[in-house]
């Protein structure tokens, strides 16, 4: 085994690198860029290296620094990850040729799988099924309209180096060929420096569905497979192993195939093979078509050793430091089923746009995996992909787990950014997606429902309320003034709008709230709240956001009182007292000229002093009240005179 290794990438799968290979005993160096300074993945290691700026070409896709940080720091081997330099055969080469171990195939097997058209020849010939199609070389725009309408429609054009749906358009008749050829094919050109394209036959209502692979270079076992249909525009959103609906006829036809696809290239590693499955009906064993594979460790493996027991980071470094397989095939059994759900920050209702923002606050509940590589206080980055974590949940049956997802979702804490854990807990409710009826389709079709607003209730804003005013952990005389129960108002909006927050401490354990218009009740009961019979979700506040951990995080703002107290101005003559309070100063004067923004008087209350502004120019006409008197709300303080 390794004394030490190199993991060429950051984040999540750095991280996850790190728990298993120093589990085992090994010393561990990341590197890291200018963005990733203070990173995860960097406080894990035991080792860091700094390779160069935030952007990926400046840094995690830097070869040669790479290799020379491995060898200063006295690395046998490098574990790429996934992404950036995972499936790069030249930097496969640039290792071996340093006298490192590269933890992974070797660059013959990658760059026999790393374009789709040679690839699927390749297993053409090694007899794995593959999707009726083009894949030749001659690209002339009239032989590829040819070849479509031999296939027939509809059709798939695919970038032959493509990935991540781009250089991918689906064509629905040959009138749309021209157009979309050309669209394609530019998109391709952008992407990936290639402008070649395949044609397919589009299966209808597919199932993207891929068998684990891993191999010693000469053989080959596998340990099922997953389903990652839930797709939004060719990215996978919730992963699952194994496959509903499967059956051992169909799991042991398409584990063959991916077997003999892994050993056809003397493939060595972890490494997937994708098949599009017909899933228009039941699962056939001629309904499934190789669609490429992934020369790496995938994204969403932890499914795969959820339902094995298989630690695939192990099994990576023991067949890279020379030892055979692990296990046979009649070794690997399957237990129960996995999901694994993919927390992004980016905002579902602008369509899904990566977002970027500081980590307030992020928390994950018990019984669920979360492989993370940010923490509370981290900076989701412009420069790299916004994953969040991945949330993974393991029951005995399809049915249990689904059920663990929804709750590990809901129980799922994030503040400081939006995210898209509200989407994904909208699907792991879907009425079709619990039936087990998946297929590529399912989001586009009902995205309008997946990705409708929570409802926010007065509940909500009194959780809010509570914690942002203190009045969540009151004292015994918490509330109290002049042997009355003290009215406060706290400031609070959400989205665009004002709420009209007031509440009435009953008790150290007792309070009366109002939300616009709408009564609540608080109690205190064996140390924690009940709002209106229900116990109060958790608070994080930072600053003047405010998050409730309910309906998968809703975000409020204490509004600044100054702003409050600004905007209670009536018909722009009157400034009111926006709380109870005392008056510390006034410094209005009648007749006196103030203009807009000028400080008219101080108010303490909460523990606080607030300034009240004048909301435009004007002159003073009368002043209400004067230094040490106690005011309540609304209270009239200064008037202006009427402007002209």
């Amino acid at each position: 085994m390794f004394d030490t290794i190199l993991i060429a990438n950051r984040g999540e799968i750095a991280c996850r690198v790190m728990e298993t290979a120093q589990a085992m005993g090994v010393t561990c160096v990341a590197v890291f860029s200018d963005a990733d300074a203070s990173a995860k993945h960097v406080a894990m290691a035991d080792v860091a290296v700094h390779i160069g700026g935030s952007a990926p070409a400046d840094s995690y896709l830097r070869s040669d620094v790479i290799i020379q940080a491995a060898l200063d720091t006295g690395a046998q081997a490098i574990h790429p990850g996934y992404g950036f330099l995972s499936e790069n055969p030249d930097f496969v080469d640039a290792v071996a040729a340093a006298g490192l171990t590269f933890i992974g195939p070797s660059a013959d097997a990658i760059r026999a799988m790393g374009l789709k058209d040679a690839a699927k020849a390749l297993m053409i010939e090694a007899g794995v099924p593959v999707v009726p199609g083009y894949h030749g070389r001659d690209q002339s725009d009239d032989l590829l309209a040819d070849e479509a309408a031999k296939i027939g429609y509809p059709v798939l054009i695919k970038a032959v180096a493509g990935g991540g749906g781009k250089g991918m358009r689906l064509v629905e008749d040959a009138a749309e060929f021209a157009a979309a050829l050309e669209s394609a094919r530019s998109e391709a050109r952008t992407a990936f420096g290639n402008a070649d394209v395949l044609v397919e036959k589009f299966v209808s209502q597919p199932r993207h569905i891929e068998v684990q692979v891993f191999g010693d270079g000469t053989r080959a076992v596998h340990l099922f497979e997953r389903d990652c249909s839930l797709q939004r525009r060719h990215q996978k959103v919730i992963e699952e192993a194994p496959a509903p609906g499967m059956t051992p006829e169909m799991r042991a036809a398409m584990g063959q195939a991916a077997v003999m696809a892994a050993e056809a290239i003397g493939y060595a590693g972890a490494g997937t093979v994708e098949f599009i499955v017909d899933g228009s009906g039941a699962l056939r064993t001629d309904g499934f078509y190789f669609m490429e594979m992934n020369t790496r460790l995938q994204v969403e493996h932890p499914v795969t050793e959820a339902i094995t027991g298989v630690d695939l980071v192990a099994w990576q470094l023991r067949v890279a430091s020379g030892e055979g397989l692990p296990a046979q095939q009649d070794d690997l059994t399957i237990s129960g089923h996995a999901f694994e759900a993919r927390l992004y920050a980016e905002d579902v209702p602008a369509g899904f746009l990566p977002s970027t923002g500081t980590l307030t606050h992020l928390a994950f509940p018990n019984g669920a995996r979360a492989d993370s590589g940010v923490r509370a206080g981290d900076v989701i980055s412009p420069f790299y992909d916004p994953m969040i974590a991945k949330v993974i949940v393991h029951g005995p049956t399809r049915a249990v787990a689904l059920k663990r997802l929804s709750q590990a979702l809901a129980a799922t804490e994030v503040a400081g950014t939006v995210t898209n854990l509200g989407f994904l807990g909208a699907l792991a409710t879907h009425e079709g997606f619990g039936r087990g009826e998946v297929d590529t389709g399912l989001i586009a079709r009902d995205i309008d429902a997946l990705t409708a607003p929570v409802d926010i209730s007065a509940r909500h804003a009194v959780a809010a309320a509570m914690a942002v005013s203190g009045l969540d952990a009151p004292t015994m005389m918490t509330g109290f003034h002049m042997w009355q129960p003290l009215r406060r108002t706290v400031p609070l909006s959400q989205g665009d709008a004002l709420l009209d927050v007031q509440v009435e401490v009953l008790s150290a354990d007792r309070q009366r709230w109002q939300v616009d218009g709408v009564k609540v009740n608080a109690e205190r009961m064996q140390g924690r709240w009940r709002i209106d019979g229900l116990w109060a979700p958790n608070v994080a506040v930072s600053g003047t956001e405010v998050t409730v951990f309910d309906g998968y995080g809703i975000r409020f703002e204490a509004v600044d009182v100054l702003d409050v107290a600004a905007g209670t101005v009536g018909d722009g003559n009157i400034i009111e007292a926006p709380m109870p309070g005392l008056v510390k100063a006034m410094l209005a004067r009648p007749g006196a000229q103030v203009g807009k923004g000028d400080r008219l008087a101080v108010l303490e209350a909460m523990k606080m002093e607030h300034a009240l502004l004048a909301a435009r120019d004007g002159t003073v006409a009368e002043v209400f009240a004067a230094a040490g008197d106690q005011v309540t709300a609304g209270a009239a303080l200064v008037r202006l005179e009427d402007e002209t």
